[in-house]
C-alpha cells in the first residue's frame, strides 16, 4: 500500500495571492504543488491578451511563482502541476524553462495540450462531428463568432507527464480537479476504471481547487473563524483508496472544518452526479468527519463511468455594450427614475427597439431619513448592447450626459463621464465526442506522446448516503434572517447560477429540507421567479443545491447584473427574514 500523497493548492484564480506558492512550499511539508488559474471567464481574458501581444495566452503570474519556488521544489522533490498554460501551455512551459536556465536549474518540464479546438472547428464540421450545445445537443452553428473553444481534459495526460519524469507539468484547459486527480493517480498507480478512487480524488480536488475558499474564505460563518485577515491555503492528503484529509499548514489563518469543506463542496455544482472526463463523482455518497483541528476526512465517495463526451468551454464575440448609471438622491426616487428614463430615450438618437438588448434596473440602496449623503442615494442603471459598436458608443453616453442639468435635482453619475462602447464576450458550453480530443504530452526536448481521452464504459450500482435522520424541531417559531441557521455558497455556471445551502445539525436539516421548496426559494428571491430552478438534495451533507437557469444571461462577460458571477446570491438569500423554529436559532 502506498503512503498518502499531500497535494497543496496555491491559486484559485488568475490573480490570486502571488506569495501563496512560496507559503505552501516553505510553511509545511507537501509532495505536490498545484494551482488553478482557469475560470471560464479567464479563457476569454487570455484570448484578449494574446490578441494584444504575442505570447499572452498563459498566466504569467505562474511563471513568477516558479521563479520564487523552483529551486526549493527541486531540492525537496516537490512536483508542480498547474493549468496556468491556458491557451498556450507549450509557451508557458518554455517560459518556465527560461526562468530555470537563468537560475541555473535543470528541471524536466512537460506541457499537456490538445484541448484547444479552434483550429479544428471546420474539420469537425466537415466530418459531421461538430460541437453541440451542452444542454440541448443541437449543433453549434455560430462558430465564426468564436474566439476560444477548449475541451475539458482529464487527468491522464498529467499522469503520463509524471510517468515520464516531469518535475513541472503545465496544462491547458483541464478540469479544475484534474490537477489533483492526476498526481494522486500517478502516485498510487491507479488505472482508468478505478472509479471510486478517482471519484474520491476528484472530490478532494474540487474542495481545494479554489484555494482559500476551503479554509474560511467566502464562508458564511466567517465571524467565528480565527485569522480571517490572512487565511492559509489548503492541501489534500489523498490516500490509496481515494479517501482524503483536507488540511492547511499549522499556524496559518482560517480553519478547515466540516462547515468550510461542505461550503466548498457546493461551489458551482449542479446535481449529485458531478460529471467529468475521467469519472462521474457521486456527491450524494460523500461522508465528512472532523478528525482533528483543521483536519477533515472525506470518505465513502463512489464513482461511475463518465459520459462519452467532453465539455467544451466556448467564448464568442457578443458585440459591444454601454453601461450608464445615474444617482438618484433623496425623495421621489421612483418619479426621478421614470423621468430620467423618459428623458434619456428622448435624447438618444435611436429608439429602444434599435438595440439588440436593453436592460434597466432601479437599485434601491437609499434609506429612510438618511444620516449621510450616501444613505440618501439610489441608482438607476441602463445597459445597452448591440453588435454595432457605433450604436452604443459616445452618442449614447453623450445623450445621458446632456441630461445632467436639465432633469431631476441631485443627479450625478458615479461612473464618471461619457465613455466609448466596450466589447463583451458570450460564453456557451458545448460537448464533443471524447475520441476526437486526444491529449498531447510534450516533455521539452523530447518526443511528444499521445494519450487517449476515451474512458472505459460500463455501469456501476451506487447507493445514496442518506446521513442521519434528524427530528423536526417543534415549538415556537420566530421571524429571523434565514442566515441565522443556514450557510450558503453560490457562483456562476455559464449563464446559470448555483445556490448551495447547508446546515450543521440533523434537526436543522429536517427543517430545511421540508421548508425550502423551489416555490419558497422563488418567493424569497423574486428575481428567480420567472426562471427555471432545479432543486437537488444532498442529505448526508445536510445540503440543498439550487440551479437558477439564465440568471446571468449569456454568461459572466455578458451579464448586465451588478453581481455578474452570482458570488453574492447566497448572502442575499441569507438576509431574507423567514419563520424559523426557535430551537434552531438558539443552537446558532
Amino acid at each position: 500500500m502506498t503512503e498518502p500523497v499531500r497535494i497543496a493548492n496555491c491559486s484559485g484564480f488568475y490573480g490570486d495571492r502571488l506569495s501563496a506558492a512560496s507559503e505552501m512550499v516553505e510553511d509545511g511539508p507537501i509532495d505536490v504543488l498545484t494551482g488553478d488559474w482557469l475560470a471560464e471567464l479567464t479563457m476569454l481574458i487570455l484570448a484578449r491578451n494574446r490578441a494584444k501581444r504575442p505570447g499572452g495566452g498563459y498566466a504569467r503570474t505562474f511563471v513568477t511563482q516558479m521563479e520564487q519556488v523552483m529551486a526549493t521544489c527541486l531540492e525537496r522533490g516537490i512536483k508542480v502541476v498547474s493549468n496556468a498554460g491556458g491557451l498556450d501551455p507549450t509557451g508557458c512551459a518554455e517560459a518556465v524553462a527560461e526562468v530555470a536556465d537563468r537560475l541555473g536549474l535543470t528541471p524536466t518540464i512537460a506541457a499537456v495540450s490538445g484541448d484547444d479546438l479552434m483550429s479544428r472547428l471546420d474539420e469537425l464540421a466537415e466530418a459531421g462531428r461538430r460541437l453541440v450545445d451542452f444542454e440541448t445537443g443541437e449543433p453549434l452553428v455560430e462558430v465564426s463568432q468564436m474566439i476560444t473553444a477548449n475541451a475539458y481534459l482529464g487527468c491522464w495526460g498529467i499522469v503520463e507527464a509524471l510517468e515520464r519524469g516531469a518535475d513541472i507539468v503545465v496544462t491547458g484547459r483541464v478540469t479544475d480537479a484534474a490537477v489533483v486527480c492526476g498526481p494522486a493517480a500517478w502516485h498510487h498507480g491507479w488505472v482508468r476504471d478505478d472509479w471510486d478512487r478517482l471519484a474520491g480524488a476528484v472530490v478532494a480536488g474540487h474542495v481545494i481547487e479554489c484555494g482559500a475558499q476551503a479554509t474560511g474564505g467566502n464562508y458564511s460563518f466567517f465571524t467565528a473563524v480565527p485569522g480571517m485577515e490572512r487565511v492559509g491555503f489548503p492541501w489534500a492528503e489523498v490516500a490509496e483508496d481515494g479517501s482524503s484529509v483536507i488540511g492547511k499548514h499549522d499556524g496559518t489563518g482560517g480553519e478547515v472544518s466540516i462547515g468550510t469543506v461542505t461550503s466548498q463542496l457546493l461551489y458551482e455544482i449542479g446535481g449529485p452526479r458531478y460529471l467529468g472526463p475521467d469519472v462521474t463523482a457521486r456527491f450524494d455518497t460523500v461522508a465528512l468527519e472532523q478528525i482533528a483541528s483543521d483536519r477533515v476526512r472525506i470518505s465513502g465517495t463512489r464513482g461511475e463511468p463518465p459520459p462519452p463526451t467532453l465539455k467544451v468551454v466556448t467564448n464568442g464575440l457578443g458585440g459591444f455594450r454601454q453601461d450608464l448609471t445615474v444617482a438618484l438622491t433623496g425623495l421621489d426616487i421612483e418619479p426621478k427614475a421614470a423621468l430620467i428614463e423618459q428623458a434619456f430615450w428622448r435624447a438618444c438618437p435611436l429608439p429602444p427597439e434599435a438595440f439588440a438588448r436593453v436592460t434597466t434596473r432601479l437599485i434601491r440602496t437609499d434609506k429612510s431619513d438618511p444620516v449621510t449623503n450616501e444613505e440618501a442615494v439610489a441608482l438607476w442603471r441602463i445597459t445597452l448592447s448591440d453588435p454595432d459598436e457605433g450604436k452604443v458608443g459616445r452618442t449614447v453616453s453623450n445623450a445621458m450626459t446632456e441630461l445632467a442639468l436639465a432633469t431631476i435635482p441631485g443627479m450625478f453619475a458615479p461612473g464618471g463621464g461619457p465613455a466609448d462602447a466596450r466589447p463583451f464576450g458570450v460564453y456557451r458550453p458545448a460537448r464533443v465526442d471524447a475520441d476526437l480530443v486526444p491529449q498531447y504530452v510534450e516533455v521539452l526536448g523530447s518526443e511528444r506522446t499521445v494519450v487517449d481521452s476515451v474512458a472505459p464504459s460500463g455501469s456501476v450500482e451506487v447507493a445514496v448516503h442518506e446521513g442521519s435522520a434528524g427530528q423536526f424541531p417543534a415549538g415556537e417559531v420566530v421571524e429571523v434572517p434565514i442566515g441565522s441557521v443556514v450557510g450558503t455558497r453560490s457562483g456562476d455556471k455559464g449563464g446559470h447560477a448555483n445556490l448551495g445551502i447547508f446546515v450543521r445539525t440533523d434537526e436543522a436539516w429536517a427543517w430545511l429540507d421540508a421548508y425550502l421548496t423551489t416555490e419558497v426559494l422563488k418567493r424569497l428571491l423574486p428575481e428567480t421567479a420567472p426562471l427555471t430552478v432545479d432543486r437537488f438534495r444532498l442529505p448526508a451533507l445536510r445540503c440543498l443545491n439550487f440551479v437558477v437557469h439564465d440568471l446571468l444571461e449569456e454568461g459572466v462577460a455578458a451579464s448586465s447584473r451588478q453581481d455578474a458571477q452570482a458570488k453574492g446570491l447566497g448572502e442575499w438569500f441569507r438576509s431574507r427574514i423567514v419563520p424559523v423554529p426557535l430551537a434552531l436559532v438558539e443552537q446558532g
